[in-house]
């Protein structure tokens, strides 16, 4: 089955430094994210949705800038998404781009599910 990239952004007005444990923390994950995030002793984040359990591990991350999550299903050609902090250096306002590798391709789907999802994290930090 063929995967869909999906890229989109949103400004927030909060900084870096500020937004980073709620894209990086399993418990800033777990307030806007999923309904529940944990990290067991191997650094699996299990993303529960909907009561169901969905295993990544970080695949690359820099603080205070992105992080990259990769799924642990399909080792061959994983699922992934990251989540990347960008400042725009002349309006000095910052955005959060994500890049979603799945399986869905419907992206007006991908598209409502994002915003549903930084709504929240907006109404978390106030941005």
């Amino acid at each position: 089955m063929a995967k869909n990239m999906f890229q989109t952004e949103f400004e927030i007005n909060a900084s870096q430094k500020m937004l980073f444990p709620y894209i990086y923390s399993a418990s800033g994950l777990a307030q806007w994210l999923a309904d529940d995030v944990n990290i067991n002793e191997d650094n699996i984040y299990n993303f529960i949705w909907e009561e169901e359990d969905h295993k990544f591990r970080v695949a690359a991350h820099r603080t205070n800038s992105f992080v990259k999550f990769e799924s642990t299903d399909d080792e061959e050609d994983p699922n992934y998404f990251e989540l990347r902090l960008e400042m725009n250096e002349l309006t000095q306002s910052v955005f959060i781009r994500i890049i979603d590798y799945t399986d869905n391709t419907d992206d007006e789907e991908l598209q409502d599910l994002w915003e549903s999802m930084i709504f929240n994290l907006k109404e978390i930090v106030g941005g």
